[in-house]
C-alpha cells in the first residue's frame, strides 16, 4: 500500500521565490500519496497557489497554530509539516521517512537533517541533541528544529498537536516531550536532508520575550515538580549568562515574568518513565 501524507506548508506570503521552491520540492515527491495545504498566516494564499488546497487566516496566528490550522485540513497515515524557505533535496525523502516509521513502529517523530542554502557550517540549534558532535551522526532526538518534521497522525492528534498559544519558540521541544510521554521516541535522520537559509532566530524583536515565556509555559505545561523548578534554574543561569544587550535582557526578564503571571494552558505531565527515556537519549528536561 503506498504511504499517505497529509503536508502542511506555513507561509505569511514574504518569501515567494523560496515557498514556490518549497511547495515544488514537495510537490515532486515519488512513491507516496500526498495531500497538501498551504496555510497562508495572516496572508492569501489562493491567488498564487495551485493544484492544492489553500487555508487563509486573516490574522496571523504564530507558528504552531498555524501549522494545527493545517493539519486539521489533510488527511493521511503521516503528518510532514514544511516551513516556507525549507527545500527538500531529493524526491524520495518521504517515501524513506515512511520506511523507516513502518519498520520502526515505535519510532513517532522523525526530523531529517538540515543544510544551510549556499553551504555553511551547520548552526548548532537545527542538530536536536545535546552533545552535537558530527552533525552526520544519527541519533535520538530529544529537542526539534521544526522547519521540516514527520509525526504519524494518530500519536500528533493524541497530544494535541503543536501548543497554538506559544506563538515563537519552543513548540518542538514540547512535541517532542510529548512524543516520549505517549510512549514512543524521535529520531534524526541524517540519510535524507533538506535545505534551509542561516539566519539567527534573533532578527525577531520578540525573540528574547517569548523565548523565556515559552520556556516557563514549557516548565508549567510538561514537567513534574520538582522538575520544573530545576529546569527554569538553569535555564535563567545559563540565559543570564548569555546576554550581550541590556535591552535584551529586559525582553528576556519580562518574558520570564510573564511566564508566571499568565496561564500556559494544559498538557499532559511528563511521566517519570518519559524523564528517564528523555535521560537515556542524552538529555535529561533539566538541562
Amino acid at each position: 500500500m503506498t504511504p499517505t501524507f497529509g503536508c502542511v506548508i506555513l507561509t505569511m506570503g514574504k518569501r515567494p521565490k523560496e515557498f514556490a521552491a518549497a511547495l515544488e520540492s514537495l510537490k515532486n515527491q515519488s512513491g507516496v500519496d500526498l495531500d497538501i495545504v498551504v496555510v497562508g498566516n495572516g496572508w492569501d494564499p489562493a491567488p498564487e497557489t495551485t493544484g492544492v488546497k489553500t487555508v487563509f487566516l486573516p490574522e496571523n496566528l504564530g507558528i504552531p497554530a498555524g501549522r494545527n490550522a493545517g493539519a486539521v485540513e489533510v488527511s493521511g497515515e503521516y503528518l510532514f509539516f514544511l516551513d516556507d524557505d525549507v527545500k527538500i533535496l531529493n524526491n524520495n525523502v518521504l517515501g524513506r521517512f515512511a520506511e523507516i516509521l513502518k519498520k520502526h513502529i515505535q519510532t513517532g517523530l522523525l526530523q531529517p537533517r538540515i543544510v544551510g542554502a549556499g553551504g555553511g557550517q551547520t548552526p548548532r540549534r537545527w542538530i536536536p541533541r545535546l552533545i552535537i558532535g558530527d552533525p552526520m551522526r544519527p541519533s535520538l532526538a530529544t529537542t526539534l528544529a521544526e522547519g521540516a518534521v514527520v509525526i504519524r497522525r494518530k500519536l500528533f492528534d493524541e497530544i494535541g498537536g503543536w501548543p497554538a498559544n506559544f506563538y515563537y519558540g519552543h513548540e518542538g521541544i514540547e512535541l517532542v516531550w510529548q512524543v516520549y510521554n505517549r510512549g514512543y521516541t524521535a529520531w534524526y535522520i541524517t540519510e535524507v536532508s533538506v535545505e534551509h537559509p542561516i539566519v539567527s532566530p534573533t532578527r525577531h524583536e520578540y525573540f528574547y520575550r517569548l523565548n523565556a515565556r515559552n520556556r516557563v509555559w514549557l516548565a508549567r505545561r510538561n514537567l513534574p515538580f520538582p522538575i520544573g523548578q530545576i529546569y527554569l534554574l538553569n535555564w535563567f543561569a545559563l540565559s543570564v549568562l548569555r546576554m550581550r544587550s541590556f535591552s535584551s535582557a529586559i525582553a528576556w526578564l519580562k518574558g520570564f515574568s510573564s511566564g508566571f503571571l499568565t496561564n500556559p494552558g494544559k498538557q499532559k505531565k511528563l511521566t517519570w518513565s518519559a524523564i528517564w527515556k528523555l535521560t537515556r537519549a542524552g538529555r535529561p528536561p533539566i538541562i
